[in-house]
Protein backbone atom coordinates (compact mmCIF):
# COMPACT_ATOMS: atom_id res chain seq x y z
CA UNK A 1 0.00 0.00 0.00
CA UNK A 2 2.73 2.42 0.92
CA UNK A 3 4.63 1.50 -2.16
CA UNK A 4 1.60 2.24 -4.34
CA UNK A 5 1.18 5.63 -2.69
CA UNK A 6 4.84 6.41 -3.24
CA UNK A 7 4.61 5.38 -6.88
CA UNK A 8 1.47 7.50 -7.40
CA UNK A 9 3.13 10.48 -5.74
CA UNK A 10 6.20 10.06 -7.88
CA UNK A 11 4.04 9.86 -11.00
CA UNK A 12 2.10 12.96 -9.99
CA UNK A 13 5.32 14.84 -9.29
CA UNK A 14 6.71 13.83 -12.64
CA UNK A 15 3.52 14.95 -14.34
CA UNK A 16 3.61 18.30 -12.59
CA UNK A 17 7.26 18.76 -13.55
CA UNK A 18 6.49 17.97 -17.16
CA UNK A 19 3.55 20.39 -17.12
CA UNK A 20 5.60 23.18 -15.57
CA UNK A 21 8.41 22.57 -18.03
CA UNK A 22 6.05 22.76 -20.99
CA UNK A 23 4.17 25.78 -19.64
CA UNK A 24 7.11 27.86 -18.49
CA UNK A 25 8.29 30.67 -20.72
CA UNK A 26 10.97 33.36 -20.33
CA UNK A 27 10.60 36.79 -21.90
CA UNK A 28 13.82 38.77 -22.29
CA UNK A 29 14.25 42.35 -21.18
CA UNK A 30 14.09 43.78 -24.72
CA UNK A 31 11.05 41.67 -25.66
CA UNK A 32 7.33 41.66 -24.98
CA UNK A 33 5.09 38.58 -25.05
CA UNK A 34 1.70 38.15 -26.72
CA UNK A 35 -0.43 35.13 -25.79
CA UNK A 36 -2.80 33.60 -28.36
CA UNK A 37 -5.38 31.20 -26.90
CA UNK A 38 -7.06 29.12 -29.58
CA UNK A 39 -5.97 31.75 -32.07
CA UNK A 40 -7.37 34.74 -30.21
CA UNK A 41 -5.15 37.39 -28.75
CA UNK A 42 -5.33 37.56 -24.99
CA UNK A 43 -5.55 41.00 -23.46
CA UNK A 44 -2.43 42.26 -21.83
CA UNK A 45 1.19 42.00 -22.82
CA UNK A 46 3.52 39.70 -20.94
CA UNK A 47 6.31 41.66 -19.27
CA UNK A 48 9.95 40.55 -19.30
CA UNK A 49 10.75 37.67 -16.96
CA UNK A 50 9.27 34.29 -16.15
CA UNK A 51 5.71 33.59 -17.32
CA UNK A 52 3.37 30.61 -17.69
CA UNK A 53 1.07 29.54 -20.52
CA UNK A 54 -1.35 26.66 -20.87
CA UNK A 55 0.39 23.92 -22.85
CA UNK A 56 -1.44 22.90 -25.98
CA UNK A 57 -3.87 25.81 -25.61
CA UNK A 58 -1.82 28.99 -25.51
CA UNK A 59 0.93 30.10 -27.87
CA UNK A 60 3.37 32.80 -26.85
CA UNK A 61 4.65 35.22 -29.51
CA UNK A 62 7.64 37.34 -28.62
CA UNK A 63 8.12 40.77 -30.16
CA UNK A 64 11.50 42.54 -30.24
CA UNK A 65 11.27 46.10 -28.92
CA UNK A 66 14.79 47.16 -29.88
CA UNK A 67 15.58 49.75 -32.56
CA UNK A 68 15.97 47.94 -35.85
CA UNK A 69 18.45 49.10 -38.49
CA UNK A 70 16.96 48.38 -41.90
CA UNK A 71 19.08 49.12 -45.01
CA UNK A 72 17.09 50.27 -48.01
CA UNK A 73 18.39 48.84 -51.31
CA UNK A 74 19.69 51.36 -53.85
CA UNK A 75 16.88 52.81 -55.91
CA UNK A 76 17.43 54.22 -59.39
CA UNK A 77 15.33 57.17 -60.46
CA UNK A 78 15.24 60.40 -62.44
CA UNK A 79 15.40 63.67 -60.56
CA UNK A 80 13.25 66.69 -61.32
CA UNK A 81 16.05 68.17 -63.47
CA UNK A 82 16.27 64.95 -65.56
CA UNK A 83 19.38 63.37 -64.05
CA UNK A 84 19.52 59.60 -63.49
CA UNK A 85 20.82 58.72 -60.02
CA UNK A 86 21.00 55.75 -57.67
CA UNK A 87 20.24 56.47 -54.02
CA UNK A 88 20.38 54.14 -51.04
CA UNK A 89 19.29 54.86 -47.49
CA UNK A 90 18.92 53.34 -44.04
CA UNK A 91 15.85 53.35 -41.77
CA UNK A 92 15.89 53.17 -37.96
CA UNK A 93 12.58 52.09 -36.39
CA UNK A 94 11.19 50.26 -33.38
CA UNK A 95 7.96 48.61 -32.32
CA UNK A 96 5.89 50.62 -29.85
CA UNK A 97 2.67 48.54 -29.99
CA UNK A 98 3.40 44.80 -30.09
CA UNK A 99 -0.25 43.82 -30.63
CA UNK A 100 -0.65 46.04 -33.70
CA UNK A 101 2.73 44.98 -35.12
CA UNK A 102 1.66 41.32 -34.98
CA UNK A 103 -2.06 41.57 -35.77
CA UNK A 104 -2.39 44.54 -38.14
CA UNK A 105 0.39 43.58 -40.58
CA UNK A 106 1.72 40.22 -41.67
CA UNK A 107 5.42 41.11 -41.52
CA UNK A 108 6.14 44.59 -40.24
CA UNK A 109 9.82 44.45 -41.24
CA UNK A 110 9.00 43.66 -44.86
CA UNK A 111 6.23 46.28 -44.86
CA UNK A 112 8.56 49.00 -43.58
CA UNK A 113 11.21 48.00 -46.14
CA UNK A 114 8.81 48.22 -49.07
CA UNK A 115 7.39 51.52 -47.87
CA UNK A 116 10.92 52.92 -47.51
CA UNK A 117 11.81 51.92 -51.08
CA UNK A 118 8.64 53.46 -52.47
CA UNK A 119 9.10 56.67 -50.51
CA UNK A 120 12.74 56.90 -51.59
CA UNK A 121 11.74 56.67 -55.27
CA UNK A 122 9.14 59.37 -54.72
CA UNK A 123 11.68 61.66 -53.03
CA UNK A 124 14.11 61.20 -55.93
CA UNK A 125 11.48 62.24 -58.46
CA UNK A 126 10.49 65.33 -56.48
CA UNK A 127 14.01 66.63 -55.80
CA UNK A 128 16.76 68.27 -57.82
CA UNK A 129 20.26 66.91 -58.05
CA UNK A 130 21.66 69.80 -56.01
CA UNK A 131 19.18 69.02 -53.21
CA UNK A 132 20.23 65.37 -53.15
CA UNK A 133 23.87 66.35 -52.87
CA UNK A 134 23.72 69.31 -50.50
CA UNK A 135 20.34 69.51 -48.72
CA UNK A 136 20.06 65.97 -47.41
CA UNK A 137 18.71 66.95 -44.00
CA UNK A 138 15.53 68.30 -45.53
CA UNK A 139 15.13 65.20 -47.69
CA UNK A 140 15.68 62.95 -44.67
CA UNK A 141 12.87 64.68 -42.81
CA UNK A 142 10.51 64.40 -45.77
CA UNK A 143 11.37 60.73 -46.22
CA UNK A 144 10.78 60.08 -42.53
CA UNK A 145 7.33 61.65 -42.67
CA UNK A 146 6.38 59.63 -45.74
CA UNK A 147 7.35 56.33 -44.06
CA UNK A 148 6.01 57.19 -40.62
CA UNK A 149 2.47 57.98 -41.79
CA UNK A 150 1.43 54.38 -42.62
CA UNK A 151 3.78 52.85 -40.05
CA UNK A 152 1.82 54.38 -37.16
CA UNK A 153 -1.07 52.01 -37.86
CA UNK A 154 1.30 49.05 -37.73
CA UNK A 155 2.50 49.84 -34.22
CA UNK A 156 5.91 50.92 -35.57
CA UNK A 157 7.62 54.21 -34.89
CA UNK A 158 10.22 55.52 -37.35
CA UNK A 159 13.15 56.84 -35.37
CA UNK A 160 15.07 58.42 -38.25
CA UNK A 161 15.91 57.98 -41.94
CA UNK A 162 19.29 58.75 -43.50
CA UNK A 163 20.29 58.88 -47.16
CA UNK A 164 23.59 57.04 -47.35
CA UNK A 165 24.95 57.59 -50.85
CA UNK A 166 24.04 59.16 -54.19
CA UNK A 167 25.62 57.51 -57.22
CA UNK A 168 25.93 59.59 -60.39
CA UNK A 169 26.71 58.52 -63.98
CA UNK A 170 30.31 58.90 -65.13
CA UNK A 171 29.36 61.57 -67.68
CA UNK A 172 27.68 63.64 -64.97
CA UNK A 173 30.72 63.26 -62.72
CA UNK A 174 33.00 64.54 -65.46
CA UNK A 175 30.67 67.46 -66.18
CA UNK A 176 30.56 68.41 -62.51
CA UNK A 177 34.36 68.12 -62.31
CA UNK A 178 34.75 70.47 -65.28
CA UNK A 179 32.28 72.90 -63.72
CA UNK A 180 34.14 72.89 -60.41
CA UNK A 181 37.46 73.33 -62.22
CA UNK A 182 36.12 76.28 -64.21
CA UNK A 183 34.74 77.88 -61.06
CA UNK A 184 38.09 77.45 -59.30
CA UNK A 185 39.90 78.96 -62.27
CA UNK A 186 37.52 81.92 -62.34
CA UNK A 187 38.11 82.58 -58.66
CA UNK A 188 41.88 82.28 -59.16
CA UNK A 189 41.78 84.83 -61.98
CA UNK A 190 39.72 87.22 -59.89
CA UNK A 191 42.18 86.89 -57.01
CA UNK A 192 45.13 87.47 -59.35
CA UNK A 193 43.45 90.53 -60.86
CA UNK A 194 42.75 91.92 -57.40
CA UNK A 195 46.38 91.33 -56.44
CA UNK A 196 47.55 93.13 -59.58
CA UNK A 197 45.26 96.04 -58.78
CA UNK A 198 46.57 96.36 -55.24
CA UNK A 199 50.17 96.02 -56.47
CA UNK A 200 49.64 98.73 -59.10
CA UNK A 201 48.27 101.08 -56.47
CA UNK A 202 51.27 100.48 -54.24
CA UNK A 203 53.64 100.95 -57.17
CA UNK A 204 51.89 104.21 -58.06
CA UNK A 205 52.36 105.43 -54.49
CA UNK A 206 56.03 104.38 -54.61
CA UNK A 207 56.48 106.21 -57.93
CA UNK A 208 55.02 109.35 -56.37
CA UNK A 209 57.48 109.16 -53.49
CA UNK A 210 60.40 108.62 -55.88
CA UNK A 211 59.26 111.58 -58.00
CA UNK A 212 59.33 113.83 -54.94
CA UNK A 213 62.66 112.39 -53.75
CA UNK A 214 65.01 111.59 -56.67
CA UNK A 215 67.53 110.00 -54.34
CA UNK A 216 65.04 107.26 -53.59
CA UNK A 217 65.33 105.99 -57.17
CA UNK A 218 69.09 105.70 -56.83
CA UNK A 219 68.72 103.85 -53.52
CA UNK A 220 66.26 101.48 -55.11
CA UNK A 221 68.70 100.87 -57.96
CA UNK A 222 71.44 100.01 -55.49
CA UNK A 223 69.14 97.63 -53.64
CA UNK A 224 68.36 95.88 -56.92
CA UNK A 225 72.06 95.50 -57.66
CA UNK A 226 72.66 94.02 -54.21
CA UNK A 227 69.76 91.58 -54.63
CA UNK A 228 71.03 90.41 -58.01
CA UNK A 229 74.64 90.13 -56.85
CA UNK A 230 73.61 87.93 -53.90
CA UNK A 231 72.79 85.06 -56.28
CA UNK A 232 76.48 84.78 -57.33
CA UNK A 233 75.70 85.22 -61.01
CA UNK A 234 78.42 85.73 -63.60
CA UNK A 235 76.30 88.30 -65.44
CA UNK A 236 74.99 91.42 -63.75
CA UNK A 237 72.17 93.33 -65.39
CA UNK A 238 71.90 96.99 -64.41
CA UNK A 239 68.70 98.87 -65.12
CA UNK A 240 69.14 102.10 -67.05
CA UNK A 241 67.14 105.04 -65.65
CA UNK A 242 64.57 106.41 -68.05
CA UNK A 243 65.16 109.92 -66.68
CA UNK A 244 68.70 109.89 -68.11
CA UNK A 245 67.36 109.08 -71.56
CA UNK A 246 64.90 111.96 -71.31
CA UNK A 247 67.73 114.30 -70.28
CA UNK A 248 69.80 113.31 -73.30
CA UNK A 249 66.79 113.70 -75.56
CA UNK A 250 66.21 117.24 -74.36
CA UNK A 251 69.89 118.09 -74.76
CA UNK A 252 70.05 116.93 -78.40
CA UNK A 253 66.66 118.22 -79.53
CA UNK A 254 66.80 120.29 -82.88
CA UNK A 255 66.06 124.05 -82.84
CA UNK A 256 62.55 125.02 -83.95
CA UNK A 257 62.15 126.20 -87.58
CA UNK A 258 59.29 127.98 -89.31
CA UNK A 259 57.55 131.33 -89.16
CA UNK A 260 58.01 131.60 -85.42
CA UNK A 261 61.71 130.77 -85.49
CA UNK A 262 64.23 133.65 -84.73
CA UNK A 263 66.02 135.37 -87.64
CA UNK A 264 69.25 133.77 -88.74
CA UNK A 265 68.46 130.54 -86.98
CA UNK A 266 69.51 127.53 -88.97
CA UNK A 267 69.07 123.93 -88.11
CA UNK A 268 72.27 122.31 -86.95
CA UNK A 269 74.08 119.99 -89.26
CA UNK A 270 76.64 120.04 -92.07
CA UNK A 271 76.04 122.25 -95.10
CA UNK A 272 75.64 120.13 -98.22
CA UNK A 273 78.28 120.79 -100.96
CA UNK A 274 77.32 120.64 -104.63
CA UNK A 275 78.68 117.75 -106.59
CA UNK A 276 81.02 118.58 -109.51
CA UNK A 277 79.46 118.32 -112.95
CA UNK A 278 80.34 119.02 -116.64
CA UNK A 279 81.54 122.52 -117.75
CA UNK A 280 78.44 124.45 -118.86
CA UNK A 281 80.52 126.58 -121.25
CA UNK A 282 80.60 130.40 -121.60
CA UNK A 283 77.73 132.17 -120.08
CA UNK A 284 75.59 134.62 -121.88
CA UNK A 285 77.07 137.46 -119.81
CA UNK A 286 80.51 136.92 -121.40
CA UNK A 287 79.36 137.26 -125.02
CA UNK A 288 80.46 140.74 -126.41
CA UNK A 289 77.71 142.91 -127.61
CA UNK A 290 77.64 145.82 -129.99
CA UNK A 291 78.65 148.26 -127.27
CA UNK A 292 81.49 146.20 -126.05
CA UNK A 293 85.02 147.46 -125.94
CA UNK A 294 88.13 145.89 -127.25
CA UNK A 295 88.40 143.72 -124.15
CA UNK A 296 84.87 142.45 -124.54
CA UNK A 297 83.63 144.58 -121.64
CA UNK A 298 80.64 146.84 -122.29
CA UNK A 299 81.46 150.49 -121.99
CA UNK A 300 79.21 152.73 -119.94
CA UNK A 301 76.88 154.92 -121.97
CA UNK A 302 77.91 158.55 -122.54
CA UNK A 303 75.86 161.25 -121.06
CA UNK A 304 74.00 163.50 -123.51
CA UNK A 305 75.31 167.01 -124.03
Amino acid sequence: MVEELLAAGAAAGAGIAVYVASAARVVKQYERGLVFRFGRLRTGVRAPGFTMVVPGVDRLRKVNMQIVTLPVPAQEGITRDNVTVRVDAVVYFKVVDPASAIVEVEDYRFAVSQMAQTSLRSIIGKSDLDDLLSDREKLNQGLELMIDSPAVGWGVQIDRVEIKDVSLPETMKRSMARQAEADRERRARVINADAELQASRKLAEAAGVMAREPAALQLRLLQTVVAVAAEKNSTLVLPFPVELLRFLERATAPAPSGPGAPAGAQPPGPVPTPEPGPDPGPSRASVPGPDAGPDGVAEPPQAAA
